[in-house]
């Protein structure tokens, strides 16, 4: 038992058409990055789930620590909860970020999708 979880205990369960659709920003600098993670705190994660997300939350990458990155990831219930969220939502909100954080300010953006496989429930 290496984390002094009692296995014998674990199950592992998750949804597993479970989504996990995650956005990486590469920043040119701490300043930039500072008001980006703002931006996503005060309402674009927010706006995120209430165009379909089940949750969110925003990671710092700190190794490698350079380039500067930020990674949001979302879950969402099923393929076509992203799929919807993709074709109704997203183009709003994806102007919106690129109005404030667009190539011209240096700030660079990666999308991946893929879908929970396993994760331990240890009730």
């Amino acid at each position: 038992m290496r984390t002094g979880v009692d296995r014998t205990k674990a199950v592992l369960s998750w949804p597993m058409s479970t989504i996990v659709y995650c956005v990486t920003a590469t920043l040119p600098d701490e300043a930039t990055c500072r008001e980006y993670v703002e931006w996503l705190h005060e309402g674009h994660v927010t706006d995120v789930i209430a165009g379909g997300a089940s949750s969110g939350c925003v990671v710092r990458i700190e190794d490698p620590a350079t380039p500067i990155r930020v990674e949001t990831r979302y879950e969402f219930e099923s393929r076509e909860a992203l799929d919807r969220y993709v074709e109704e939502a997203a183009p709003t909100l994806r102007a919106e970020g690129l109005a404030r954080f667009g190539p011209e300010r240096g700030v660079r953006f990666e999308r991946r999708v893929g879908r929970v496989v396993t994760a331990p429930n240890l009730d």
